[in-house]
């Protein structure tokens, strides 16, 4: 594996949250918990470490005691935004936007900008701040 994969930390809800981005971007899933793990720093059901392989990877967990998490108390990721500039082609990414806006926010609809290229933010139902974009 090469590049850069995001790394999530959510206050119980990263199984909830990976079926969601299955469901938006399509790939593979892969979840183990903290029991299987063997560890007791969190509840045994929750994800210790899971991750999505496909067009677009992730990797997320379940914060355990003292780690941030998404819209947790340090909120590592309130200055952080995941780009997906030019990952698919502009009607995948069209459905990518309006499936991450369910439940979320829109917060700079998806539309075409004065340099021809089409982008737009949202920020999704748990909290995940994302910038998509592509070329016509």
């Amino acid at each position: 594996m090469t590049g850069l994969t995001p790394y999530l930390y959510f206050d119980g809800t990263a199984r909830q949250a990976l079926t969601f981005y299955r469901t938006v971007f399509g790939g593979e899933m892969g979840l183990n918990t903290y029991a299987e793990f063997g560890r007791d720093d969190g509840p045994g059901d929750a994800v210790a470490h899971g991750m999505l392989n496909g067009p677009v990877s992730l990797f997320a967990s379940d914060a355990a005691g003292g780690e941030s998490s998404v819209g947790g108390p340090a909120a590592a990721g309130s200055g952080i935004l995941l780009a997906l500039l030019g990952t698919a082609e502009g009607p995948e990414m069209e459905r990518w936007f309006a499936a991450l806006s369910e439940g979320g926010v829109v917060d700079d609809p998806l539309q075409q900008r004065p340099w021809g290229a089409h982008d737009g933010r949202v920020t999704d139902r748990f909290g995940v701040r994302w910038l998509l974009g592509y070329e016509d």
